[in-house]
């Protein structure tokens, strides 16, 4: 895409499923794996006289994730029936939420400065699954079959702005999105699964104007990977059409994974296609602001609030911080081991990402799977900061004690042999005499080579066969130049 004549426009649908036990209207279960046809009743089938009941827990979901997108949660709002007919969608319709939508005007700040506002977060039921099988030329099938299991499983729809310009800002924005529904509770974010699915809408316009391109739907991209590659793609081949004088045509997309290319789906609805009436069956929703206030109240941390008590408070750098608030579980066990060590966080979160992390993942385990708890790295970090053993010491000698013994590490350290000499006067002499006997390289160091630094805790290293502690040699050889 030519940058200097073009400036892409993209607005996201991200579909996110609600971390319910059962489904929107039905008592069906949401697991996700059960037999197809398995998690079915007359109501989420479509069979004639039955009534939906509106799922309580879902409703407090919705209003949760509205609440930290900074949404105004609307104390009036409807369902809708959206004529959406699918062989996947029993009713040949969709409860969803139309012209008064559970949530509107929210916004997400991101990571890189930018902001994307939030046109509205509505309620909906999921259709089912066409399991394809055979030959055709779209799908490698000349028939399929279905899976209702998935048929009323409560999402909610948040459509944003069309703020973003870039497919490495609109995958920053679902990687961000996500995040804060997995803090809330509210979503389990797999993307495999089909937990969280985006639908992206993507125009170009001539640079500079205020007239918005022909935009292009495309549905269900269900990867962060796949986001940026299909909004990348998009933007070649719209502007290759216009460049060759052509025009973009409305229409509704597929990406196909496989061959990394998006695919013409069928001609792009408007809100009037679906023919939108209220849904009979189902009273409107007007909420007492009391209760709206006080599960919002229960949202908790959310990641930026987490971010800032890290970098602020903690003093970690951007980098450390990410690591531990994109793992939730990492970050709870960061959060633990400071409680019982709060002196050096940024040890903690060294010893936690580099150390622990690192075994468990190179490992395929999980902290479950070992002995080591918050206690025990609050014990490591206590002893690497006063200098009883040395950081290449833990991951030599020290590893498998670390999560597999429930003895003292100060013991194993002492009967291994493994503490390093902290007789503060012995290696002051030593500095002293170190210094002493290469006054060449010390009149370099005091004129600025500062690399000889390593060169004379090398040679004190030597004399106390690396044992000595890091930290005391250091400090001497500071005070001794």
């Amino acid at each position: 895409m030519n940058k200097n004549k073009y400036e892409t426009v993209i607005g996201l649908e991200i579909h996110a499923q609600l971390k319910t036990k059962t489904k929107l209207f039905c008592s069906c279960s949401t697991q996700f794996g059960s037999e197809p046809n398995s998690n079915v009743c007359p109501i989420c089938t479509a069979l004639p006289g039955v009534l939906p009941v509106l799922n309580q827990k879902a409703l407090e979901y919705a209003i949760k994730a509205a609440a930290a997108l900074n949404c105004t949660v609307n104390l009036y709002s409807k369902f809708d029936r959206k004529q959406y007919f699918y062989p996947d969608l029993p009713k040949g319709y969709q409860i969803s939420q139309y012209d008064k939508p559970v949530a509107s005007s929210g916004y997400l700040d991101l990571s890189d400065g930018s902001k994307v506002r939030i046109h509205r977060v509505h309620m909906e039921e999921d259709a089912g699954k066409l399991v394809h099988a055979g030959a055709d030329r779209l799908h490698g099938s000349d028939y399929s079959l279905v899976d209702l299991n998935r048929a009323g499983t409560p999402l909610i729809e948040i459509v944003s702005e069309p703020d973003i310009t870039s497919a490495e800002q609109a995958k920053l924005y679902v990687q961000e999105l996500r995040l804060i529904l997995l803090y809330c509770g509210v979503c389990d974010g797999n993307l495999e699964e089909g937990s969280l699915r985006c639908d992206v809408n993507i125009s170009l316009k001539p640079k500079g104007s205020n007239v918005l391109g022909t935009r292009a739907e495309i549905k269900n991209v269900n990867s962060f990977k796949a986001i940026q590659k299909a909004i990348e793609y998009e933007e070649k081949r719209q502007s290759e059409i216009l460049e060759s004088g052509g025009k973009v045509i409305q229409e509704t997309r597929l990406w196909e994974e496989a061959k990394g290319r998006t695919i013409s789906m069928r001609s792009k609805e408007e809100a009037n296609d679906y023919r939108y009436f209220p849904e009979p069956d189902l009273r409107p929703l007007v909420l007492d602001k009391n209760i709206v206030d006080e599960i919002i109240k229960s949202l908790g941390i959310l990641p930026a609030q987490k971010k800032e008590t890290y970098i602020n408070q903690y003093k970690l750098n951007t980098e450390e911080a990410y690591i531990l608030i994109e793992d939730i579980e990492r970050g709870k066990f960061f959060d633990e081991c400071i409680k019982h060590y709060s002196t050096n966080p940024k040890r903690i979160a060294s010893i936690i990402n580099q150390i622990v992390y690192a075994y468990l993942n190179e490992n395929k385990i999980t902290l479950i799977d070992t002995k080591l708890n918050a206690q025990r790295i609050a014990e490591l970090a206590k002893m690497l900061d006063q200098g009883i053993i040395g950081d290449n010491v833990v991951k030599k000698d020290l590893l498998e004690d670390l999560f597999y013994s429930e003895e003292s590490l100060r013991k194993i350290c002492k009967d291994k042999g493994l503490e390093q000499i902290s007789d503060e006067k012995a290696i002051k002499e030593e500095v002293k005499a170190i210094i002493e006997e290469f006054p060449n390289e010390l009149a370099e160091l005091k004129a600025g080579k500062i690399k000889l630094k390593a060169f004379f805790v090398g040679q004190i290293m030597k004399r106390f066969k690396g044992k000595a502690s890091a930290l005391i040699v250091n400090n001497a050889l500071d005070e001794l130049i």
